[in-house]
């Protein structure tokens, strides 16, 4: 639920959510909840990656909207762009109510900021819509289809980091590991992944002496982007049960559960501590199961394996009317920016896909630097 003002870093003006509140305060305050599972490591950013050279003037707006996952990842990239980089003159605007919710304004071409906080934070009114949709999911081919019927040409689309999403329980669970078949049973409805039943009961998911406890279903609600994966990748398109406990943010949902031991839930991999756990992961009964960490993720060895997305509205070859956005996006793909990326605990992405993003947005330099053999 968002809350109605915006708080000031500088340039920066988050329109913070309560959950988006939840989790500055949850991943600071040093408690339990704040300490990294070594599951989610930082891993080593490739020092051959394109370093980002700032202008020597930029000046203009930016507006991102979108994912709850990425919320710490995109308040700190904003954060680092306009602050350390000398652009006094550079105003970001960041929201994320979810990416669900905000993918449907995106289409349509609007954000949620159009009727206040921009106006109330510059004094005149501002463009109403979204420069950059941040997004947990990849979107749909309707999505692709209603955009490119409405503008003519196709989504750009960046993916800049990748997470694995994890399935918490309490850390007092003792179960050692699950399959995809058996995640599906357990949240949903419709069993489309092939259990003939239900799991119920912690004791019907292979907790020994566990059989008279039942199990409590925790997730997001509709406005996430990581619900629609996990109910695509996980249950197959099959339906949620009704007994699950929706939560309006990842960090209130990994909160729930480490008050809950008969717990479990889904999330991205950034929200671990020691009061809950990551269960490893098998795709099939005969596979090994696995935890989610950078090489699991990166070879897509992990069945619940991810990119995190930017997608911009913006005609392939034309020039950037907002040199902000160019330039934020240069940010982004650069080293720094894939520090960012690891300090916000996700993985980075490959090399080849920042050459890839890097032709998207045409800085042919740093392409053809990125590019070149290490010597």
């Amino acid at each position: 639920m968002s809350i109605s003002h915006s708080r000031s870093m500088g340039s920066l003006f988050v329109k913070a959510t309560a959950c988006s509140i939840f989790t500055t305060a949850l991943l600071t305050s040093g408690g339990a909840l704040a300490e990294r599972a070594s599951v989610a490591e930082n891993p080593t950013i490739d020092a051959s990656l394109t370093a980002y050279e700032p202008l020597n003037k930029l000046e203009g707006k930016l507006t991102i909207t979108g994912s709850d996952t990425m919320a710490m990842l995109t308040d700190q990239l904003a954060f680092e762009f306009t602050r350390m980089y000398g652009y006094p003159a550079v105003t970001v605007f960041v929201e994320h109510p979810g990416s669900n919710f905000a993918m449907r304004e995106f289409l349509v071409g609007f954000s949620k900021q159009r009727r206040g906080d921009k106006a109330r934070s510059e004094g005149h009114e501002s463009a109403a819509y979204a420069d950059i949709l941040a997004s947990s999911r990849a979107m749909t081919p309707e999505e692709r289809g209603h955009f490119k019927s409405r503008y003519g040409y196709d989504v750009m689309e960046i993916p800049i980091a990748l997470d694995g999403v994890g399935i918490y329980v309490h850390a007092a669970n003792p179960i050692p590991q699950l399959t995809l078949q058996q995640v599906d049973a357990i949240f949903s409805s419709s069993r489309k992944q092939g259990l003939p039943s239900d799991i119920k009961n912690w004791g019907e998911a292979g907790v020994e002496g566990w059989s008279s406890q039942d199990i409590h279903l925790y997730g997001r609600d509709s406005k996430s982007g990581t619900r629609e994966f996990f109910i695509q990748t996980a249950l197959g398109g099959g339906a949620l049960k009704s007994e699950l406990h929706e939560q309006p943010g990842s960090a209130m949902e990994i909160l729930s559960i480490a008050r809950d031991p008969q717990a479990i839930g889904y999330a991205g991999i950034g929200y671990q501590g020691s009061f809950v756990k990551v269960v490893p992961i098998a795709a099939e009964a005969e596979s090994q199961a696995v935890l989610p960490t950078a090489d699991t993720v990166t070879n897509n060895q992990y069945p619940l394996s991810r990119k995190l997305y930017l997608y911009v509205n913006h005609e392939p070859g034309k020039k950037f009317e907002n040199p902000v956005l160019r330039e934020f996006l240069r940010y982004v793909n650069s080293r720094q920016g894939q520090e960012i990326v690891s300090k916000a605990q996700f993985y980075p992405v490959t090399k080849t896909q920042l050459a890839q993003n890097l032709v998207l947005i045409q800085d042919k330099s740093a392409t053809a630097a990125l590019l070149e053999p290490t010597k």
